[in-house]
């Protein structure tokens, strides 16, 4: 049986490719589990809906930098999830990550966080190197984050609703989707999109502003 949280990330990629590419939302959904607190303020009865939330983090970036959820905060951000030798999905998605960093690198509020599923191989200096073969000179947008491997799995796949684990059957020994993961300023998501279809991504690029502001 599908998890909610799997089938919210499953609807929201179907509507997505509804849309025509580049068409921007008036309004962005919150996605994942949500739940209902009730309290009482002043007399009254008053229902409090809490949504699904980035758990906290800590990972290290290809400048050596200690990222969190504070790196972040009141930052729009897109996450993904690769590794330097993948063989498959990675150098596609890469290519439309950088369509994404094109249009929003220069904006202090953004942020793109590439989370390596590799991070044996992975290293700090490997990421360094992966980013600026990529034109990326330093992590100011785009981090390439390494750290312990079971807390990537396990963020990749409670936080943010994506596929990523070590699996000696899958190409290179990994296997995880190609999903763009918006997340708004507190820490919400509010779209999935595939990284390896370029009308999804454009329809990210286009729903990006909506939480900027712009």
């Amino acid at each position: 049986m599908r998890s909610p949280i799997l089938i919210l990330a499953l609807i929201s990629l179907l509507c997505f490719q509804c849309k025509p590419a580049g068409e921007k939302n008036k309004t962005l959904p919150k996605l994942g589990n949500w739940h209902v607190n009730e309290k009482t303020e002043e007399g009254q009865v008053v229902l409090d809906t809490v949504y699904h939330t980035i758990a906290d983090f800590s990972f290290t970036n290809q400048d050596g930098e200690t990222m969190t959820n504070e790196s972040v905060q009141g930052k729009v951000y897109v996450a993904d999830f690769f590794f330097t030798t993948c063989p498959t999905i990675c150098p596609i998605m890469k290519k439309e990550m950088l369509r994404v960093y094109e249009e929003f690198g220069g904006h202090p509020d953004f942020k793109i966080l590439s989370h390596t599923i590799d991070p044996k191989h992975d290293t700090q200096d490997v990421l360094q190197d992966y980013a600026q073969k990529l034109g990326i000179e330093n992590a100011k947008t785009w981090s390439f984050l390494t750290g312990e491997a079971e807390k990537i799995y396990e963020i990749g796949q409670t936080s943010y609703m994506t596929t990523a684990m070590e699996d000696q059957d899958a190409a290179g020994g990994f296997l995880h989707s190609g999903a763009f993961i918006l997340v708004d300023q507190e820490g919400h998501i509010r779209g999935v999109y595939d990284g390896t279809k370029a009308d999804q991504v454009d329809q990210l690029i286009a729903d990006i502003p909506t939480l900027l502001g712009k």
